[in-house]
């Protein structure tokens, strides 16, 4: 539920059209509701602005169908069942056949209305692309269209001067790099958008599995530039999606 719904509701109370119980009964929902194994946040797209999101390692396909379930059933806005397996995948489509499957991804309720910031997504590789790929989907459910530029990374800087303008045009930048993680720090002096870098788990041995790349992000000589986890294209659009505002 956001903050028109609950206007409506208010207003429908008062004109009739909704009885106090059923206003109530639908309010009782609002704070959480208890599944049993699961206590589902309806009350987080009000606070801010985003309704939960499902992550889905960990849990059962029954699980998963029955959350996302309960969020289309008694929330508003897009729901993300994210990081899918195929058993997951086929249990919430068979219940909920409406979702669509993106980069291990499932989005219901795409919305209609698209926002127009301008967010660019680059990757250092194109071993980097999954993370893009999440990254994007989870930005298209925000009711953003991000650019993607695979392939940039530092080691042939060309390819990432030659894409000058669409960077410095952009209203932030997601920057998902492996290996020494150098891209972050190149697009952070190049624009004075909010900049988020991800660390990916791609590179040779001594990158440590996205250790390497994380800590040189961190380090980063362009000020402000913000880094989430090794892998989180979906936490770097997250984050975007706070910067920029609920919109």
């Amino acid at each position: 539920m956001d903050e028109t719904t609950l206007r409506e509701l208010l207003d429908d109370v008062r004109s009739g059209a909704v009885s106090p119980d059923d206003a109530v009964g639908r309010l009782r929902r609002l704070p959480y509701a208890d599944l049993g194994d699961a206590r589902i946040d309806h009350h987080r797209r009000l606070r801010q602005g985003f309704p939960e999101a499902v992550y889905g390692p960990g849990k059962t396909p029954e699980q998963c169908a029955r959350i996302v379930g309960e969020l289309l059933d008694h929330g508003t806005g897009p729901v993300l069942l994210t990081r899918v397996d195929e058993a997951q995948a086929k249990a919430a489509l068979s219940a909920r056949p409406d979702g669509a499957l993106r980069a291990g991804t499932i989005v219901w309720r795409l919305p209609e209305t698209r926002r127009p910031e301008r967010v660019v997504v680059c990757s250092g590789g194109t071993a980097d692309t999954p993370v893009v790929e999440e990254c994007a989907v989870t930005l298209d459910a925000y009711g953003f269209i991000p650019t993607t530029l695979i392939d940039v990374g530092v080691a042939g800087l060309h390819r990432l001067l030659a894409q000058h303008d669409t960077i410095v045009g952009a209203d932030a930048v997601v920057v998902i790099a492996g290996m020494e993680g150098a891209l972050a720090s190149v697009v952070g002096g190049l624009t004075g958008a909010p900049v988020v870098a991800v660390p990916t788990s791609t590179g040779y041995g001594s990158s440590f599995a996205g250790v390497t790349a994380l800590l040189a992000m961190l380090s980063s000589c362009a000020s402000g530039v913000t880094v989430v986890g090794i892998d989180n294209g979906f936490g770097a659009a997250s984050a975007v999606a706070r910067m920029l505002g609920a919109g």
